[in-house]
């Protein structure tokens, strides 16, 4: 596995590193101690799939609070998606700032973020499955969310027209 820092402490892109043959190819995927090596969490509490059937559906921005912090490797394992992960940490030199990246199945690349950090992502195909690995089991009192295009973050989604945007994705109008 190999992995690539971003300009947000604790985000990092992570590939996979293939090794193929007549059969096809072979990765991992996840290594607690590569994790642990790279200063990563390397806990894995859950494992979660989200399944979106239009191109331009947006979900985000999410994290949990103080005390169930989560921290996410997120994947890409069908079709395509713009990852971002945005800083929420009041304290951190990149706060309000987000990186970005383009998950696919082709590309092998997986987004970690850490605790403190929201998450979002739109899809670039239709039919785009997701597959999260995340520290901490969901905490419902912990869920926060910030609104996915407010301006404080300016955010640059790649595609303006939003296919569909959940009730609770409509509802943020701020965030702490």
């Amino acid at each position: 596995m190999n992995f690539t820092p971003t300009k947000i402490a604790g985000v990092w892109l992570v590939d996979m590193e293939r090794h193929q043959d007549e059969r096809g190819w072979f990765a991992r995927t996840w290594c607690k101690e590569e994790f642990h090596k790279h200063g990563l969490n390397p806990n894995l509490s859950q494992c979660s799939s989200s399944f979106n059937r239009r191109r331009g559906t947006l979900r985000g921005m999410h994290w949990q609070a103080a005390p169930h912090e989560e921290a996410k490797l997120v994947r890409c394992v069908r079709g395509a998606m713009f990852d971002v992960a945005l800083d929420v940490r009041p304290d951190s030199a990149t706060f309000k700032q987000w990186v970005s990246a383009e998950l696919t199945p082709e590309n092998g690349r997986a987004l970690y973020i850490p605790e403190g950090c929201a998450h979002g992502f739109q899809t670039l195909m239709k039919n785009t499955e997701v597959l999260y690995q995340i520290s901490r089991a969901w905490h419902s009192e912990s869920a926060r969310a910030a609104r996915w295009n407010d301006p404080a973050f300016g955010i640059t989604w790649p595609l303006a027209d939003i296919a569909t945007l959940g009730m609770r994705d409509q509802s943020h109008d701020q965030w702490p």
